[in-house]
């Protein structure tokens, strides 16, 4: 794999895992409109891996006074280790429903999903329905404020996220948002959501590889370039997001969505 491909794709991968408009669209579309060979498994570890560090670097205090509360321990008041202890159990829970869809659809979301009618027609539709959460939700609840029934409904919206182009941050930000959740905690409640997913599929295609063949030589030096990059990358866009969301709305990523759904449909049409 040329270095110069790993170091975009990275940077896409990087760019996209958190910005709702979908990376396994983008990482699925960029090589076929540039006649790129697809990279294959390994580097999509490595992707994986990169997302993984970046969103565990962000949130990392967090994770500590979360799991530290959940063992009946951590600082604060008791009613802030209670709140701790009680969103991390919401998470557990809400990574359920994207775990299961993720083992029962793997297949299929990595062969007969990844058309571009599929993308397109996702894309689309999630804008719509992220329009439809600016336009109606009445965005007051903040992280303390999760409820059960909030991480049931979004990590059920997550399970969606195995179709390409829905995007896990685009699904889950928007039923954060019709669960009446502020832009930012939506933005936050998702990444945080998708920290297990992320690190399941790294490590299970990790594990595939090294079932099967082992780290090729040739894609060594692609391999920690993607991990790098899209890690540096990620880490950009979660900050950056997040002090977006605060004083912005999802409009932007909504005409964008639009109108790559559009462009994909016209060239799938084209093409058929």
């Amino acid at each position: 794999m040329p270095l110069y491909q790993a170091i975009i794709l990275a940077i896409i991968q990087g760019l996209t895992e958190f910005l709702p408009v979908s990376s396994t669209a983008h990482l699925t579309l960029f090589p076929w409109f540039l006649g790129w060979k697809d990279p294959g498994l390994t580097f999509d570890v490595a992707l994986h891996a990169g997302t993984l560090v970046a969103v565990l670097v962000y949130f990392r205090r967090l994770w500590v006074d979360m799991l530290l509360a959940a063992a009946g321990q951590g600082k604060g008041s008791p009613a802030e280790i209670e709140e701790k202890r009680r969103l991390f159990w919401y998470l557990v829970i809400g990574t359920i429903p994207g775990g299961i869809a993720g083992y029962l659809l793997e297949r299929r979301a990595e062969d007969e999903f990844r058309t571009p009618l599929v993308i397109a027609v996702a894309m689309i539709v999630v804008a719509l329905l992220m329009w439809a959460g600016e336009r109606f939700s009445r965005r007051e609840g903040s992280l303390g404020q999760v409820t059960f029934l909030d991480s049931i409904v979004v990590g059920i919206a997550q399970a969606f996220a195995v179709i390409p182009g829905v995007s896990r941050s685009g699904i889950t930000m928007t039923a954060g948002l019709f669960r009446g959740m502020t832009r930012e905690t939506a933005a936050r409640f998702s990444f945080l959501l998708s920290t297990p997913l992320i690190a399941g599929a790294a490590l299970k295609k990790g594990l595939d590889i090294i079932r099967h063949e082992g780290l090729p030589a040739e894609m060594k030096l692609p391999f920690v370039v993607g991990i790098v990059v899209s890690g540096l990358v990620g880490y950009v866009v979660i900050a950056w997001l997040i002090r977006y969301l605060e004083r912005r709305t999802f409009t932007v990523f909504i005409v964008y969505r639009l109108a790559l759904g559009a462009v994909v449909l016209a060239w799938w049409a084209l093409r058929a």
